[in-house]
């Protein structure tokens, strides 16, 4: 039997963050991280493409909230108390400067996961946090006012338990066991499978801004669209993906889309092609536009709308016009399957957010025990959002723990 004041169970992102924040509050107090396998930061690791996309440059409660698909409402209170300029103030406090892109995602100047990994090694191991590998909990219990933790190596006891494990299906049934209501688990952050031939051999072709639209549904959102060797992706399907996973879920992930690839009306978008029918007579229609479309999508949307690779503008009649107009506005594809998004996977689906106290994150089914992170049925679209969430949660809890 190890005896500690504060086990935290997870050796990620918000398990970190906890222990470090509470223990540079509470130096007197003994924590241990307890991690499953034999590493520990790895979803740090591999996140934002190596880099790690830290949070997202939008300094706004209210407008930051917009971007989780469940945790909106719950989360506009916490942000209030911990949110991005905090996050980074903490890094540049330890020796990580951070930088914005164009996007609003933020990375470390270094370009480097290893950074941030780096500064969390240091920053335990300076404050004297125990972190223990391969400790699989298997059980915990409440006795009065102390935790008795269970893992695949040995018993602890603790005063204070933050479980920081993200989307773990092991975790959530353990915490059933302490009266939580978990949410079943759907994947949230997907891209788009489709062997359409209207994008069959053009991978890597990005369009700036379209509209896409789930038929018979309400999901429709607007952003860049990229066409890859398995159907679509980039932030417009990817934003569809997390505000609709449910929904989709419930679809199989077998359904159309509508997209509007140049992002106008119909009526607008046939009159422009009337005037090039003037403007360019004697142009072939296949290599020759004035709208704003990649070429390789351009002509696949052409020959789409039964117009041959050698007609000319000046040859094209009503119907052609208007075959083309459709391929450029609602332009409809099937759907048949999701991919991960590249190594990232993130899902709906956890601690419901009733049992919950978002003042504190400690947990209303059980004293003393706080839930951090994505084991919390909140998540977000792509661009740092997750992580803000895990850092806010971690820090309120550790916060309040502290107190």
């Amino acid at each position: 039997m190890i005896s500690r004041d504060v086990i935290i169970v997870g050796g990620g992102a918000a398990g970190f963050f906890a222990a470090i924040n509470l223990a540079e509050r509470r130096p007197d107090l003994k924590i241990s991280i307890l991690e499953r396998g034999n590493a520990v930061l790895t979803k740090v690791k591999i996140s934002g493409g190596g880099r790690c996309n830290v949070t997202h440059a939008e300094f706004i409660p209210k407008p930051l909230t917009e971007n989780y698909p469940r945790g909106q409402k719950e989360l506009l209170g916490p942000f209030h108390q911990f949110m991005t300029g905090d996050t980074i103030a903490w890094f540049e406090k330890r020796g990580v400067a951070l930088k914005i892109e164009d996007d609003g995602r933020m990375f470390p100047e270094s370009d480097s996961s290893q950074t941030i990994i780096d500064c969390f090694l240091d920053e335990a191991e300076k404050n004297g946090v125990d972190i223990l590998l391969n400790h699989s909990v298997k059980t915990i219990h409440k006795d009065d006012d102390q935790f008795s933790i269970e893992t695949s190596k040995c018993v602890f006891k603790a005063h204070f338990v933050i479980v920081a494990t993200g989307s773990n299906p092991k975790i959530w049934e353990v915490l059933k066991q302490l009266g939580h209501t978990v949410v079943p688990p759907v994947p949230s952050l997907f891209t788009f499978n489709c062997a359409d031939k209207r994008i069959k051999d053009i991978p890597g072709v990005v369009v700036p801004q379209v509209h896409v639209q789930v038929l018979r549904t309400d999901l429709e959102t607007e952003g860049p669209l990229l066409i890859t060797h398995w159907g679509f992706s980039a932030p417009a399907i990817l934003k569809l993906s997390a505000f609709g996973a449910l929904d989709l879920a419930k679809l199989d992930y077998k359904f159309e889309v509508a997209i509007n690839f140049l992002n106008q009306s119909y009526e607008k978008v046939i009159e422009g092609l009337k005037d090039q029918k003037q403007q360019l007579a004697k142009k072939l229609v296949c290599k020759w536009t004035s709208f704003d479309i990649p070429k390789r999508l351009w002509e696949k949307l052409v020959l789409a709308s039964e117009i041959d690779e050698t007609g000319r503008w000046a040859d094209l009649n009503r119907i052609q016009l208007d075959n083309l107009t459709k391929q450029l506005t609602q332009a409809v594809f099937h759907i048949d399957g999701k991919s991960t998004f590249k190594e990232e996977f993130v899902t709906a689906g956890g601690v419901d957010l009733r049992d919950v106290n978002f003042k504190t994150f400690e947990s209303k089914c059980c004293k003393n025990l706080f839930l951090a992170g994505e084991v919390l049925n909140i998540d977000a679209v792509t661009g740092g959002f997750n992580f803000q969430n895990a850092w806010t949660g971690a820090f309120i809890a550790a916060q309040n723990i502290g107190a």
